[in-house]
């Protein structure tokens, strides 16, 4: 078998390979330390040891602070921006197999775009807006960082309880913007109504500034670069009312954002990649 390890800020994402395609995958919270007891770690969430692999791939934080082998095993080093852009494209593959190229946008605690065509990745552009952001902001605002509870409440909630409107604004729609889209991220935070807003809606408007700053740059980014789709990995598409914003924002201008399944391992598959290319 081979492994891959994603060493994220907030997940470390642990795959493994064995007959052909089969997949093995594990997700454990991120310890921030990359050491040899934290391969060690995340090997044993799948129930495995380093001696079970052929080769083990790594990804992701300090990465190449690791030594070139552990127990013998060899230890394959891949860039993450490499990472992200084969796996994003891997993962979209298996719902589009013609598919060549495209602007992969790793959502994670932070912000990464990388254009891969002609089998290469290219970081493109980004933004500290993520997963850590709407974490932090709904500790702040609503006194919870679980991501699970954040994203059933900001699907429960309102976004336009803390948001004005365009309507507000301007008295109705403009260009491709309906008249009950946003036109200023919690704009209602200094007036009184403000007060009497559920933490459902304090959610759902962070969400939505979250989503709506990562969907913005990556059509533009995607535009800049003439590629499509736009492939979305990472954890924060596991969350339900991120997707809603993504799908809302295209919606507006006319992009189709491809979420592919097992969204959140997708630099993890990137290493696995990288290394069979350069054996």
């Amino acid at each position: 078998m081979s492994a891959a390890i994603d060493f994220g800020l907030t997940h470390v994402d642990v795959v493994a390979t064995s007959d052909g395609d089969a997949l093995h995958v594990a997700t454990l919270p991120s310890q921030r330390a990359v050491d040899v007891a934290q391969v060690r770690r995340a090997l044993a969430a799948l129930g495995c040891d380093v001696a079970d692999f052929r080769q083990i791939c790594v990804t992701g934080g300090r990465h190449r602070q690791l030594p070139d082998a552990i127990d013998g095993v060899p230890i394959v080093k891949v860039g993450e921006i490499e990472a992200i852009g084969l796996g994003g494209l891997r993962l979209a593959q298996r719902q589009q197999p013609a598919l060549q190229e495209a602007l992969v946008v790793s959502a994670g605690s932070g912000t990464a775009m990388v254009a891969v065509r002609n089998n290469s990745a290219q970081h493109v552009t980004g933004s500290a807006v993520g997963g850590g952001t709407l974490i932090g902001l709904c500790k702040l605002l609503i006194g919870t960082a679980d991501a699970r509870e954040i994203d059933a409440l900001a699907m429960a909630g309102d976004s336009n309880k803390v948001d004005i409107t365009l309507l507000e604004a301007t008295g109705g729609a403009i260009g491709r913007l309906p008249a009950d889209a946003n036109a200023v991220n919690f704009g209602r935070a200094a007036t009184p109504e403000l007060a009497q807003v559920d933490r459902k809606d304090l959610a759902a408007g962070v969400a939505v500034m979250v989503g709506q700053v990562i969907a913005v740059i990556a059509i533009n980014a995607a535009r800049a670069e003439r590629l499509e789709p736009i492939v979305v990995v990472g954890h924060l598409v596991d969350l339900a009312c991120v997707r809603r914003v993504l799908q809302a924002v295209g919606g507006y201008y006319g992009v189709n954002f491809t979420i592919p399944e097992m969204p959140g391992c997708a630099t993890a598959i990137g290493a696995l990649v990288g290394a069979a290319r350069v054996q």
